[in-house]
């Protein structure tokens, strides 16, 4: 791993000090294509206090210095908006079986590091040793291929995401709120990608 970053992990009431460093690196991120969020502090604070309430919430943070260029989320199902845990109901799967992944978010300039497999690690590490979770699982916001705003040579991440062992599950979305650039508020599709968690060894 390239020396000039590092990687940090904090849970719990650890992650608390980081809420702003996240909430900043949200909006930055995330005005870009797929999710174009025109994002707010007040609008941050909202969503990221489910974090700041979980004992077993993880960040896992990528460090140049005092810096934060790249954040991964995760905490229980059970412990956010229960917008989260509804496309759950009828599939058999229990949400407080379920560790949740928020997001994870890197600077562009960061990318290609093996950083996003280090957030991956890190935080199904911290679902396993948690010792009661039978699925890591994310959503991700769906747009359509031909949509005129996707940049041209734009890579998805599902490749990424299918190598790491979890599939999409059509059907299984959920359905978020947010100011998006240059449209004000839109309702956007989000669609669960799943992966069962092995025991610890």
């Amino acid at each position: 791993m390239d020396s000039s970053h590092a990687i940090g992990l904090f849970r719990g009431a650890e992650v608390l000090p980081w809420l702003e460093h996240v909430a900043r690196l949200r909006i930055e991120v995330f005005r870009q294509w797929p999710y174009l969020y025109e994002g707010s502090l007040d609008y941050e604070r909202d969503y990221l206090a489910a974090y700041a309430r979980s004992a077993d919430s993880v960040f896992v943070l990528a460090m140049d210095g005092d810096r934060v260029v790249g954040a991964s989320t995760g905490l229980p199902l059970a412990d956010d908006a229960p917008v989260f845990a509804a496309p759950f109901a009828g599939q058999g799967i229990e949400p407080a079986a379920v560790f949740y992944f928020g997001e994870s978010m890197l600077l562009p300039e960061w990318r290609g590091r093996g950083i996003g497999h280090a957030f991956f690690d890190r935080r199904e590490a911290h679902a396993r040793a948690l010792g009661r979770f039978q699925w890591t699982a994310f959503c991700a916001v769906d747009r359509d291929d031909d949509d005129s705003r996707r940049p041209a040579g734009y890579r998805a991440n599902d490749v990424f995401w299918e190598k790491r062992g979890y599939r999409r599950r059509p059907g299984m979305t959920t359905w978020l709120p947010w100011e998006e650039v240059g449209e004000g508020e839109v309702v956007h599709p989000l669609t669960f990608w799943l992966r069962p968690l092995e025991r610890a060894a």
